[in-house]
C-alpha cells in the first residue's frame, strides 16, 4: 500500500492511524501542501485526485481518496483488529463521533479554506486565527457532551479498544493546540487522547515522526 501524505495534514494523520492499528504493511509518500504553491495541485498527483487533496491511498491498482473511505475500506478488506463496532447502534455512534469532526469541524479550518480568508476574505492572521477557534471550540463543546459520561464511552471514544473515532479525534486536538485553543474544559476528550498516546500505532503516526516532517 502507498499512502500519498502530509506530515501535518490532520486528513492523511486518521489514515496513518488506522493503518498502523491494522498492523499493515505501507509506503509514504510525501505530497508538499505549502511549498512551490503546493505540490498537490501539480498534474501528477491531479490525476490521482481532481480535487488537489491529501490522503490518497494506492492499493494494488485501486486509488482511493477521503479519509473516512479509506479507514472503512481497511476495515472492510482487513477485518481486525475492528475500527467499527460490531452491532448498528455502535457503528452509527462512532460514524457521528467521526463526522462531528470530518464533517463539521475540519472543513471549515483545513489548510485552502485559512488561505482563503487570509488571501481573499480580507482576514488578518489574528481574525483568520479566531475564526478557527470558533469553529473548533463549536465543535469540541459537541464532541465532550456526547462523550461525557455516555456508557459506550470507555478508554477510547467506544468502549476500550481504539477505532475510528479515535483516529479522528486525536489530529484534530493536535491543531486545536497549534491554535492555542483552550481544551480544559473537554477533559473527556483530553483522556481519550493521552490513552491513544500510550499506544505504538498512534505514536508512529504523529506528524513529528514522519520522513517529511
Amino acid at each position: 500500500m502507498r499512502l500519498h501524505t502530509y506530515w501535518r495534514s490532520t486528513a492523511a494523520w486518521r489514515v496513518r492511524i488506522a493503518l498502523n492499528l491494522k498492523g499493515l504493511d505501507w509506503q509514504s509518500l510525501p505530497v508538499h501542501l505549502v511549498r512551490d504553491g503546493g505540490e498537490q495541485r501539480r498534474e501528477p498527483f491531479l490525476r490521482l485526485n481532481p480535487q488537489g487533496l491529501v490522503p490518497v491511498l494506492e492499493d494494488d491498482g485501486l486509488v482511493l481518496p477521503q479519509s473516512l473511505a479509506i479507514i472503512e475500506y481497511l476495515d472492510e478488506t482487513h477485518p481486525e483488529p475492528p475500527l467499527l463496532p460490531a452491532d448498528p447502534p455502535g457503528r452509527a455512534r462512532v460514524r457521528g463521533l467521526a463526522q462531528l469532526v470530518a464533517c463539521d469541524i475540519h472543513p471549515l479550518n483545513n489548510l485552502r479554506v485559512l488561505h482563503y480568508l487570509r488571501d481573499h476574505g480580507g482576514l488578518n492572521d489574528a481574525q483568520r486565527d479566531q475564526w478557527y477557534r470558533h469553529w473548533v471550540l463549536e465543535g469540541l463543546r459537541a464532541l465532550e457532551a456526547r462523550l461525557a459520561g455516555k456508557s459506550a464511552t470507555g478508554r477510547y471514544c467506544h468502549g476500550d479498544t481504539p477505532g475510528l473515532a479515535d483516529c479522528v479525534v486525536v489530529p484534530q486536538v493536535y491543531n486545536a493546540r497549534r491554535y492555542a485553543v483552550e481544551l480544559a474544559p473537554f477533559p473527556t476528550v483530553l483522556r481519550i487522547e493521552a490513552a491513544c498516546a500510550e499506544l505504538e500505532a498512534f505514536r508512529h503516526a504523529a506528524p513529528e515522526v514522519q520522513p517529511d516532517a
